[in-house]
């Protein structure tokens, strides 16, 4: 099974893209993650990548697309693979298509995780960190105990600053802009299911491994 999760900020891709790999053994391949991963071990698209980083711009996608060339040769993604956090455009969901298909490794879905607007502003909005133990709160779905107060160690929350709702709200305006389109990308390709991302965690996961199933 090789799949794309697209979903907007707040829906719950990782969530539910870490439950896959416990049902169905097969990696996630985290754009984030494998940047990370090769400008810490120094690889050649490593120190590529850092030099793009170092300067504050963004990763070219021919960089990135290196980088999941090289994460999809290593053996365990033999029975699949979760993509996460790319493609972002349709530009770069094409030139994703060309490079699998040379592999002999194309997609067999586009999973969109769809949430509400409304609910996706107080997933991230909501969010409360305590700043001595780390451990997050939701102030409307999981709040504390006492407000403002962690249960476990007693210290004060705070929201971070990527957390506001002027951040999130721009953060959601790009997603619209930008990764909207990929909904129609592969709905043309006949490629997509949707399903929504309201509910509890199991309840959404069944509905993920439905729409697979199908």
């Amino acid at each position: 099974m090789r799949l794309v999760l697209l979903g907007a900020p707040g829906a719950g891709k990782g969530t539910q893209a870490k439950k896959l790999i416990e049902k169905y053994g097969i990696p996630q391949i985290s754009t984030g993650d494998i940047l990370r991963k090769a400008v810490s071990d120094g690889t050649s698209l490593g120190k590529e990548a850092k030099s793009y980083m170092d300067k504050g711009e963004l990763v070219p996608d021919k960089v990135v697309i290196g980088l999941i060339e090289e994460r999809l040769g290593q053996n365990d993604t033999k029975k699949g693979y979760i993509l996460d956090g790319f493609p972002r455009n349709t530009a770069q969901a094409e030139t994703l298509d060309r490079m699998l298909n040379d592999l002999g490794m194309p997609l067999d879905l586009a999973l969109s995780v769809d949430v509400p607007k409304e609910d996706l502003l107080k997933r991230l909005t909501g969010r409360r960190t305590c700043n001595n133990c780390q451990q997050m709160y939701n102030v409307y779905y999981s709040p504390p105990k006492k407000n403002g107060i962690c249960d476990k160690c007693g210290s004060e929350l705070f929201q971070r600053d990527d957390d506001k709702e002027e951040t999130i709200r721009k953060r959601l305006d790009v997603y619209e802009s930008q990764t909207l389109p990929l909904i129609d990308y592969y709905k043309k390709k006949g490629m997509l299911k949707s399903i929504s991302g309201t509910g509890s965690i199991e309840e959404i996961f069944s509905k993920v491994c439905a729409a697979i199933a199908k």
